[in-house]
């Protein structure tokens, strides 16, 4: 049996999660592309910012905060669920396009939020993908330096909510 997923409202997010046998479904450009298109779609349709992101050849990072009264897990589902079936219509397959369910953890206070932005921006360099950051096409860091709309939120200072002293309790996905 799978644990509980804790989920703490207005709380921040690092979510990952990765193709099932890491396989490398996004390695071509157009499947990051059509990745990020399903993105920008659910955050026409859910309220939630999105702090940085990197697309990867067989897994995502987000650094994510769902809205008031919305669930970090219909988020990701709605992405992923979405992708999966374009993505399985065009290679003409059926079954699962990504592994285990996504993985998240709760930032704690701004030193980590910090952390795991790096951490994400730098995913690419440590890959051999790009030797800078600044220059991943499918991560906030290259949206955020050239001002790209639609996927990157703005940071402003007092919008994060670093829960430190909410005690957890565990909530079903």
């Amino acid at each position: 049996m799978r644990g509980l997923r804790i989920l703490i409202e207005n709380a921040t997010y690092h979510v990952t999660s990765k193709i099932d046998h890491d396989a490398m479904a996004l390695h071509e450009a157009e499947f990051k592309q059509m990745f990020l298109d399903f993105v920008e779609k659910a955050k026409k349709k859910f309220h939630f910012e999105l702090w940085n992101f990197t697309i990867m050849d067989n897994h995502i990072h987000f650094l994510i905060k769902p809205g008031k009264g919305v669930s970090l897990s219909q988020i990701m589902q709605w992405i992923k669920g979405n992708f999966a079936k374009k993505w399985n219509k065009m290679h003409h397959i059926h079954g699962h396009l990504w592994g285990e369910r996504f993985f998240s953890r709760i930032i704690r206070d701004e030193r980590q939020f910090k952390q795991v932005s790096e951490y994400i921006d730098n995913n690419p360099v440590k890959a051999h993908l790009v030797a800078d950051a600044k220059d991943w096409e499918f991560g906030g860091l290259f949206h955020k330096l050239r001002r790209i709309v639609g996927l990157i939120d703005e940071l402003v200072t007092g919008k994060l909510f670093f829960p430190a002293s909410v005690p957890l309790a565990p909530c079903q996905p």
